[in-house]
């Protein structure tokens, strides 16, 4: 019987953040564009700030903004009386989150960004407001009533929303894309997925490149010293001509060729599959279980006839690709 009401009750509680999301879906108008547009031009940082909880929602805020290359931080609402307004520069834009508007603590906050015209933008819910009145750029959450009537729910889901909105849209405004999101995700699992081919390929010497003129004898040896069961064959122009792997000399010694007597272009496989350099080690690892192979040359998009680099499928799979 309890744990069915409290079902009852979690139930209650997400119905009613539900509808505060349908309800700020419906309100999303013009202003939240011109945030938009500032927020991504914006030259300095982005500074956010609230007052309880809503001062959560706005370090949340703030560091999804940064994750996606707009420089942003948060702000106390009291400690920002108490000098820390002077994190605040005249090429910043303000960000002030409150469901009432009409906080103490956020008055000093606001005099100081409209006495310095420091863009101000509001996330409020009530429009006769000192902040909604103070914005620059009004974004207006729909009232909406509360869990248990008095705790702070359906208002931060909103404000929250709202935010993950307006740092996806300048994502998109300043084509903010895979390759930018990995330089600032290096590390863990998400890194891990944004690796890109460049990052785990061999270049230089580590690449076994031999002439497609040079004979077998030869060639046996490099692919020997180099230890990674592949040969990429070039012509005099540098131009990737084929490939040698350890199984197609397996086959034609099972046909009993005399193989030192041949050249490299004697036996390699033409057309070797590529991937570019910019492609996700993950792309990488796909393209290889769908062909049952261990290697990828690597090229770079402006001239796909040139390897620069070789990728192995260890390469991918130690650095927790799958």
């Amino acid at each position: 019987m309890i744990k069915r009401k409290f079902i009852s009750v979690a139930k209650d509680v997400i119905d009613l953040e539900i509808k505060a999301l349908k309800n700020l879906r419906k309100s999303i108008n013009k202003s939240f564009n011109d945030a938009v547009v500032q927020i991504s031009k914006c030259q300095s940082k982005v500074v956010l700030c609230g007052v309880g909880k809503s001062g959560l929602i706005a370090s949340k805020i703030a560091a999804t903004l940064a994750s996606v290359g707009t420089p942003s931080f948060s702000i106390s609402a009291n400690e920002a009386s108490h000098g820390d307004l002077g994190m605040l520069s005249k090429k910043d834009i303000l960000i002030l989150i409150s469901n009432s508007g009409t906080t103490k603590e956020l008055q000093n906050i606001i005099q100081y960004a409209n006495r310095n015209k420091i863009l101000l933008i509001g996330i409020v819910s009530i429009k006769n407001s000192i902040l909604y009145k103070a914005s620059d750029i009004k974004l207006l959450i729909p009232q909406m009533r509360e869990a248990a009537g008095i705790v702070p729910t359906a208002s931060t889901a909103a404000q929250l929303a709202l935010g993950d909105a307006l740092a996806i849209s300048s994502m998109k405004y300043k084509k903010f894309g895979k390759l930018d999101f990995k330089k600032l995700h290096p590390e863990g699992s998400l890194g891990a997925k944004l690796k890109t081919v460049e990052d785990l390929m061999l270049t230089g010497k580590n690449v076994p490149f031999v002439n497609e003129k040079l004979n077998m004898k030869k060639a046996l040896s490099i692919l020997s010293k180099k230890k990674l069961g592949i040969l990429i064959a070039r012509n005099n122009k540098n131009k990737t001509t084929g490939v040698i792997t350890d199984g197609q000399i397996r086959r034609v010694n099972e046909k009993k060729v005399e193989i030192k007597s041949l050249k490299v272009k004697d036996i390699m496989t033409k057309n070797p599959i590529g991937v570019s350099k910019d492609a996700l080690a993950a792309k990488a690892l796909s393209i290889m279980n769908l062909r049952k192979i261990t290697s990828l040359c690597v090229f770079n998009d402006k001239n796909k006839h040139k390897t620069i680099g070789i990728v192995h499928i260890h390469h991918i799979l130690q650095s927790n690709i799958s």
